[in-house]
């Protein structure tokens, strides 16, 4: 996949047309016409209207600190900020029991989703432990499989997180 430069102009099925202003390793920086500064993922869907040449700009001050987060990440528990789907911000899941005598739970989703998160750092810190535990190899792979089924017994919660990068993946077919 090629980058485009900054400069270069799209339309967004979403945010509708707008020009690319920072291009970071993940996003393209991009200043809509109706819906002002967004980011969006370099993977995203969109039409190129004109693609600008020019060199991009691989590596910038902030991918050096968010390299320096990630390191600092791996090796200690502390979570990553991760933001909700736009879609979701304030609302609330309810679960509505069967029987309507009963009183329906309602959650706060980003409560919920905050706690979704923290399993997910969980599970992130567990992998980095085993794989560097004593555990002999294959002990290393068997946990390591459990805990892919886990991430993927998870993905039903990919639709609340705002980038798809911060999603659950499970095992892919090959």
């Amino acid at each position: 996949m090629k980058l485009l430069g900054i400069g270069s102009r799209i339309n967004h099925s979403e945010y509708g047309k707008g020009v690319v202003t920072n291009v970071t390793s993940q996003h393209y920086w991009v200043t809509f016409i109706d819906n002002g500064l967004e980011t969006i993922d370099l993977d995203s869907e969109f039409e190129i209207i004109e693609a600008a040449d020019g060199d991009v700009d691989a590596i910038s001050f902030s991918e050096v600190e968010n390299s320096l987060v990630t390191i600092l990440k791996k090796w200690s528990d502390a979570s990553e900020i991760v933001p909700i789907s736009d879609k979701f911000k304030g609302g609330t899941l309810i679960l509505q029991p069967a029987d309507e005598n009963l009183k329906p739970y309602e959650l706060p989703i980003d409560k919920f989703f905050h706690k979704i998160t923290m399993v997910r750092d969980r599970l992130r810190v567990m992998e980095q432990r085993i794989n560097s535990s004593d555990l002999d190899e294959q002990g290393k792979v068997d946990l390591q499989q459990y805990i892919t089924r886990i991430y993927g017994s998870l993905t039903s919660f990919n639709i609340l997180f705002k980038s798809k990068s911060h999603n659950f993946v499970g095992q892919r077919s090959k």
